[in-house]
């Protein structure tokens, strides 16, 4: 009886452990032009979250991230890009600012969310979440530059981080996104 007692404790309390562990349907951020965007409208998507930034030298990506928005967004893919001046002063606009950058240089019609810190101690929870294999349950990282993307599947799992310099259309995504 003692047993079964002790058990049953341990199972409820590996229950609300996991019940208690955030997801990223969880996060609801705003976007350049100040609207909400919940990510729990993003369930049975794959997404690909990317820090990004109008002054650095991977700033072309967004050539390449607009490709593949065209290509694959929608019903089953999104993209959501978050403007961060976490490196070398290299974002340094307002929202208003990388909104009208990213139209005008790159076409960017992907969305694009509101300037955040991707590190450091104002790091925005999205970033907290992404980066903890405690909050995450994948993997610690840290966002080592401009350009980093995280990939998560469709049932909101972490599933690769992709450095910096790995351009979107790289074939490890790609393949990724085909699956």
């Amino acid at each position: 009886m003692k047993r079964t007692i002790i058990i049953a404790l341990l199972m409820i309390s590996v229950s609300f452990l996991y019940a208690q562990q955030p997801s990223i349907y969880d996060f609801t951020v705003k976007t350049l032009e100040g609207e909400d965007f919940s990510f729990a409208d993003l369930k049975g998507k794959k997404i690909m979250i990317v820090n990004t930034a109008s002054k650095c030298g991977m700033t072309p990506q967004y050539v390449d991230l607009q490709k593949l928005w065209e290509h694959y967004g929608g019903d089953d893919f999104i993209i959501i890009g978050f403007p961060a001046n976490n490196f070398m002063n290299q974002e340094p606009g307002s929202d208003e600012e990388i909104r009208q950058f990213c139209s005008r240089n790159y076409g960017v019609t992907f969305p694009m969310m509101s300037k955040i810190s991707v590190k450091g101690k104002d790091m925005h929870p999205v970033y907290q979440w992404l980066t903890s294999k405690e909050l995450n349950g994948f993997e610690d990282s840290n966002v080592q530059w401009n350009f980093q993307k995280y990939l998560i599947d469709e049932n909101g799992n972490l599933v690769k981080i992709i450095k910096p310099r790995i351009k979107p259309t790289d074939p490890e995504i790609l393949n990724w996104l085909n699956d």
